[in-house]
Formats: structure tokens, sequence, C-alpha cells
């Protein structure tokens, strides 16, 4: 039988994905996707996504009653709030890219009691970073320390606190634009929440692994380090993400760490 997958969400992630859903159409089906604004997704669903049929939010007691099997939402904080419920009282198994979402003590307890209750998971994607199996291993064999670092150049800081802190126009050398917990810096920079929720809550959780934010004249795409200390070891990590063309600020790798994530779900090998 097919795995029968919805979608939340239709931008560049969501088509992305829905495209790598596609090549696998023998093993996959497309049951729904469930929308915010309806006629930028329509246009969109032309081409190689024609067939696809997006939804209103509205809608989307019709969307449920496809019965998918996994609903991945690729659509943001609110995304989560408006629809995980339901998901997960639908017998559905959720697949999050905001995992910075769970920031929030308050959406992860209910999260976890709606999951619980429906004898559901919700499952995470590492998206744009690397090392999460090292780091949750790490964690059981003991870890002291993790570090988060992500370097981005001076304009991608432009709308958020570090412009009014920094002249970001004329630095010339790596200038420190936060330092401190995951969940602080989920908080006062919420276009990083995703990557450095997903290192912390791989490791030593929101309040015990740090973060440094890095507006740096020297790189030309979104980069990310991650460094850990443990009884296991040492990891060092730096990724340089190209971005999505379609979105910028999205780094093109998160969607297909949802693809690969669907195909794991049904496949009978995983790694």
């Amino acid at each position: 039988m097919k795995l029968r997958v919805a979608l939340i969400g239709f931008g560049a992630i969501g088509q992305r994905l829905a495209r790598g859903l596609l090549a696998h159409s023998e093993a996959i089906e497309i049951t729904g996707i469930l929308v915010h604004e309806l006629e930028p997704a329509q246009a969109a669903a032309h081409g190689d996504l024609a067939g696809l049929r997006p939804l209103l939010s509205v809608e989307r007691a019709p969307w449920l009653a496809q019965r998918p099997a996994l609903v991945v939402e690729c659509a943001g904080h609110a995304a989560v709030d408006a629809h995980a419920e339901a998901v997960l009282s639908s017998g559905c198994d959720l697949l999050l890219a905001s995992v910075g979402a769970l920031t929030d003590d308050i959406r992860l307890a209910r999260l976890r009691a709606l999951a619980t209750g429906a004898g559901r998971q919700v499952l995470l994607v590492s998206g744009a970073i690397g090392g999460i199996d090292w780091l949750s291993a790490a964690c059981d064999a003991g870890l002291g320390k993790v570090v988060y670092r992500g370097r981005k150049p001076p304009a991608a800081w432009a709308g958020s606190p570090a412009a009014a802190s920094l002249s970001l126009d004329a630095l010339a050398a790596p200038a420190l634009v936060f330092a401190g917990s995951a969940r602080d810096a989920a908080r006062d920079y919420p276009r990083n929440a995703n990557v450095a929720a997903t290192v912390a809550l791989a490791s030593l959780g929101l309040d015990h692994t740090s973060v440094e934010l890095w507006a740096d004249p020297g790189v030309s795409e979104n980069c990310h380090e991650v460094e850990a200390w443990g009884e296991a070891g040492h990891m060092l990590l730096r990724l340089e993400n190209r971005p999505d063309h379609d979105n910028p600020r999205t780094s093109m790798i998160t969607a297909h760490s949802l693809l690969r994530a669907v195909l794991n779900y049904c496949a009978p090998v995983v790694l």
C-alpha cells in the first residue's frame, strides 16, 4: 500500500517537498495540501504540480477525512497551533519542520499530551543542521557542553534586534549579535529558532544549550556550527547551506530533510 501523506503549507519548502514526493509516486500518495491563502497556492500548482489541489484551512474537515497516515507541517509556528490538535486527534502522525515552535513549554506539553492520548507521534527533522544523531547518542553517554553558532552576512540581520546595536553596513570583522541560551535565542531571534531548538532538543535542552549568533562580513551564505564536548568525544561541525531559490530565508536542504524523513517513514531499511 502507498503511504498517504498530507501537507500543511505550500510555500517554497512545501512545493519542493511535493515535487520530491511526486517523484516517489509508486510508494507515496499526496492526499491533500492545507494552506492559509488559497490563490497563491493555486497559482503555484501548475506544471509538475498541476495535479495537486490546495485547500483553505477552513476546509480542513474533508482534508483530514482523506485519512493520511502522516501529515507534514512546513508552514510556521502558527500552523502548529492551528492544526496539530486536529491532526493528532484524527489518528495521524505529525512531522514538524517548525521545530522552533517547541521552545514554548506550554505548546510542547500540549503536543506531547495530544500525541500520547491519540497513540500517535510528533516527529522532528534535522532540517538545516546536521549531526543530530551524534548529539542524541552522545547525550545518553554524557554531554558536558553544547554550543550552536549561527553566522550570516550582516545584511541578513536587518530588521532584527542586531540592527539597533550594530552598524551592519559598516562591519569589517565578525560581530557577536547574541550570546545566551537556546530558549532566549528563539525568543529574541525567532528566524533562527528552528536550528537552535533542534540542537537543544537533541542534546542538553533549551536552557543549557548555548547559542552564539554572528554578523560576519566574511560569509555569503548562512553558516551553522555545532560544537559539543562529552564522554563520547568532541564534535565540531560546520555547514554552509545554500538558500532556496524561491525563498532565500530558507535553506534548500530543509525540504530535502523533510523528504528523507517521509521516505524513511515508509522504508523497509532505514539509516
